[in-house]
């Protein structure tokens, strides 16, 4: 045998060491991201400076599309001449709307849910119902109601029961066989399957239901409070379009857009604390 060592042949892992990157070579930075908060804003900054835009340079009438600059000099004078009142009276109006539709919604969503028979007696006439559009109910609600509150409150509890009313019967429908049968091996009484199998596996399209019943409470109060109201954003709506004054309507389409989002988040981070146990796509990490 020579002085020369006999060259052993080159195995799997001599080429992955080869092929691996120097630990001693610098790490790449990272692209820095911007936060998802400032990320949203991106779209509708971009849209208002387009119009504030147009706006100056004449290229849109500012009859029909005021400047953004002039909607928040209409909502400072509205401020001055009681705005608070109108955002209070609309919110108050949504809050007991939804309160009273959401709490009968999931009562009978459960009940449908749990009971083929009450499936069968009452989701045809729900499935109808649900069907109307809110416009309809408003002549019979004013001939029923009068033009106090009540009518304005059962209109706002009509637009937020049926989303709450599927999303409850159809999340309880939807439980997985499987994990009712495990429920039954261990048997389990009615209230505790329930409680430890139904609802948290329901819980998803529960949360669904409760949200896209609030975006529609404050879509009926609007039309509850053009019809017959003093008092409201739908009101401030009705008098701007009457006095011709572009800028109280979208003053008011500005502010429900708030109160709808300010609300719609509320909802979004109850769902979050409410789904975090789950193992899910929208629960990971990152992007």
């Amino acid at each position: 045998m020579s002085g020369q060592l006999a060259a052993r042949p080159q195995t799997d892992f001599d080429i992955d060491k080869a092929a691996a990157p120097s630990a001693r070579a610098p790490l790449q930075p990272r692209a820095r991201r911007l936060p998802r908060g400032l990320l949203g804003l991106l779209l509708p900054s971009t849209v208002l400076a387009g119009v504030e835009l147009g706006a100056r340079a004449g290229w849109i009438p500012s009859n029909l599309l005021p400047a953004p600059t002039q909607i928040l000099e209409t909502l400072a004078d509205l401020g001055a001449r009681g705005l608070l009142g109108h955002i209070g009276a609309s919110t108050l109006r949504v809050a007991a709307g939804f309160g009273a539709g959401a709490a009968l919604a999931v009562l009978l969503g459960a009940a449908v849910g749990l009971n083929r028979r009450v499936e069968a007696l009452l989701d045809p006439t729900f499935q109808a119902l649900r069907a109307i559009p809110s416009l309809a109910w408003v002549p019979l609600l004013l001939l029923w109601l009068g033009i106090d509150e009540a009518p304005k409150v059962v209109l706002i509890a009509i637009g937020a029961f049926f989303p709450v009313y599927m999303g409850v019967s159809s999340g309880i429908r939807g439980v997985d066989r499987k994990l009712i049968e495990v429920a039954r091996l261990y048997r389990l009484s009615g209230v505790a399957l329930t409680r430890r199998v139904l609802l948290p596996a329901a819980m998803p399209s529960i949360l669904t239901g409760l949200r896209n019943g609030l975006s529609l409470a404050w879509m009926f109060m609007v039309a509850a409070e053009l019809i017959a109201a003093s008092q409201g954003l739908g009101y401030l709506l009705s008098d701007g379009r009457e006095t011709s004054r572009a800028d109280i309507v979208l003053a008011a389409i500005v502010l429900l857009a708030i109160l709808g989002k300010i609300s719609d988040s509320l909802m979004a981070a109850i769902e979050r604390r409410g789904l975090a146990w789950r193992d899910s796509f929208s629960n990971r990490g990152g992007a």
